[in-house]
């Protein structure tokens, strides 16, 4: 049987940090977990499933002891924020009133979409749900993430694409992915897209090099697709 292993929970504690930063005693333990999971959801639901998608790649949560630091990752801040801010209090009241303590929300601006792996989900995700054909969909986002600097792609999308009666598995795949080299940075993610004819999951690998040496976020490096990294 095939052993599957979460890229990122594979290098959590060792070359990627936690997503959640606090510490508990055993008895506010679960509650606090539970809450974390309840952030989450209600984040998610609001940015990344109802209109307009603002494509919140990432969730951090860090508590002190009166309060909960919530920082989302996002390539659009300007719709999480809202004018003059109004979005992201509303959405900070939502949080409050869920978990009942006080939350402070922060935002993070991710300036190169194409090389997070979340975004990239998501995007597709959407697409298929604006019944977009499914091949042009990945190979337009493999091929621009290869533009961007990655290193290796692969996407892979599993359900009743394009409407069919039976679901199918269509995979694309460019460069290299290292998957049980500890030292590699790949960033793995995966989104859900609920069409009218079923649910369709999206995974997507991307390799940015070995830690340390990997492509910024924040620079996108415009070379040709298929070349690998320069000398």
């Amino acid at each position: 049987m095939g052993q599957k292993v979460h890229p990122t929970g594979f290098r959590i504690g060792v070359t990627e940090g936690w997503r959640s930063r606090w510490f508990a005693p055993k008895a506010a333990y679960a509650e606090f977990l539970i809450e974390d999971q309840q952030i989450r959801n209600l984040v998610n639901k609001r940015l990344n499933q109802t209109q307009p998608f603002a494509g919140c790649a990432k969730i951090e949560i860090e508590r002190t002891r009166d309060e909960v630091k919530v920082y989302l990752s996002t390539a659009r801040p300007g719709m999480v924020i809202g004018p003059k801010g109004a979005e992201v209090d509303k959405l900070r009241e939502e949080i409050e009133d869920l978990i009942d303590r006080k939350v402070s929300v922060n935002i993070k601006e991710i300036k190169n979409p194409d090389m997070n792996s979340k975004l990239i989900a998501l995007e597709i995700a959407q697409q298929l749900k604006r019944r977009t054909s499914f091949r042009r969909a990945i190979k337009m986002k493999c091929d621009a993430a290869m533009q961007a600097g990655a290193l290796g792609v692969k996407i892979i999308c599993k359900g009743r694409l394009g409407g069919a009666e039976m679901s199918r598995v269509e995979t694309q795949k460019r460069g290299s992915i290292p998957l049980q080299t500890l030292s590699a940075h790949v960033d793995y993610a995966f989104a859900t897209s609920f069409t009218t004819y079923g649910a369709i999951g999206v995974r997507v690998w991307l390799y940015k090099g070995p830690y340390g040496a990997e492509v910024d976020e924040a620079e996108p490096e415009r070379r040709r697709p298929g070349r690998g990294p320069r000398a």
